[in-house]
């Protein structure tokens, strides 16, 4: 197979691998840090939330009824029925590297199938689970590991490309994510504004995020609440930003038009550039004026635009067409 024939179903392959590793890699990070925020007076309700987040309600109840904090962490650590948690992620991962093994490095698979293995082999339930920072912890090793593997490994033709856009893709999603968690959903009462709690939650958030000692750096004073959801939003240099990471998808779209002549990207790259100007045209005041809920749901639903464009672009998917008036 040569450099410019890698069919559409394998660049979808790629694309979607990549994002279940990093799903499931910030899935971890949510939990986690969600397992520290549940330590103050409205644990139940904060784990409660992390259901809307991920807009599971419907299928939570179907499969678990009323939610409670043990019922929700495994709905979203191991169990098989829920398609968006983290060994189901895995599982799909694992079933896209399968159909890729003849692009993908032998490391590469024997990794993510010895791991997904590892996860079918703990013992939990909905009233049972395992220690959720020992869990998420070893979740997040596993992700790491197969980054490095990647990087080490991993051709840098066409294939190459697409795995970066599906991890930036979904990293610039999962960041929005983490950061409503904190703005939206565990927003303290104004008494509790700038209070050791509310402190300590920004804290585990950047830990969350990896971020933390990349903040030290730029804010070495202290832990403030803006400058956090500034720094996770609209900081051009920490790689788990969402404004670097549409940064990277912009450079690698080019690069894929440029370098590969896969011109049909023009779509994907209108799509980009719509969140990138939402991110150059404002700063965190003005986000927190409008509203940082809704300015981080704008950002998802641009996220789905670009992801919608790319399968039609890239992955031989066909366009809805809208229902005749």
């Amino acid at each position: 197979m040569t450099q410019l024939s890698l069919l559409a179903r394998y660049a979808e392959d790629i694309y979607w691998m990549a994002r279940y590793v990093e799903r499931a890699n910030n899935l971890a990070r949510l939990l986690e840090v969600n397992e520290v925020f549940t330590r103050d007076r409205r644990g139940a309700h904060n784990w409660d939330a992390i259901i809307d987040l991920n807009a599971d309600r419907d299928r939570f109840r179907k499969l678990h009824g009323t939610p409670s904090p043990t019922s929700i962490s495994y709905f979203y650590m191991l169990d098989r029925e829920n398609p968006t948690s983290i060994l189901s992620s895995f599982r799909a991962a694992r079933e896209n590297a399968r159909t890729l093994r003849p692009l993908i490095s032998t490391e590469m698979w024997t990794h993510l199938n010895v791991f997904y293995n590892e996860l079918l082999a703990i013992s939990a339930g909905p009233s049972s689970v395992p220690n959720i920072a020992r869990f998420c912890d070893r979740v997040r090793t596993a992700c790491q590991a197969h980054s490095g593997i990647t990087e080490g490994t991993f051709y840098r033709d066409q294939g190459w490309y697409f795995y970066q856009l599906g991890k930036y893709v979904e990293r610039a999603d999962q960041t929005t994510r983490l950061v409503d968690v904190k703005y939206h959903t565990l927003l303290p009462d104004v008494s509790e504004v700038g209070s050791i709690l509310d402190l300590s939650q920004w804290n585990a958030l950047l830990r969350s995020a990896a971020g933390y000692h990349a903040y030290r750096r730029v804010h070495p004073r202290g832990i403030e609440p803006t400058k956090v959801a500034e720094f996770l939003v609209l900081n051009n240099r920490f790689p788990r930003s969402v404004r670097y990471c549409i940064g990277e998808i912009s450079t690698l779209l080019s690069q894929l038009i440029y370098t590969f002549q896969l011109t049909r990207g023009d779509r994907v790259a209108a799509a980009v550039d719509v969140i990138h100007r939402r991110l150059e045209d404002t700063d965190i005041d003005a986000i927190i004026s409008y509203g940082m809920h809704e300015f981080l749901d704008a950002v998802q639903l641009d996220l789905i635009e670009v992801a919608n464009a790319m399968a039609v672009a890239y992955f031989g998917h066909v366009e809805e067409e809208e229902d005749a008036a």
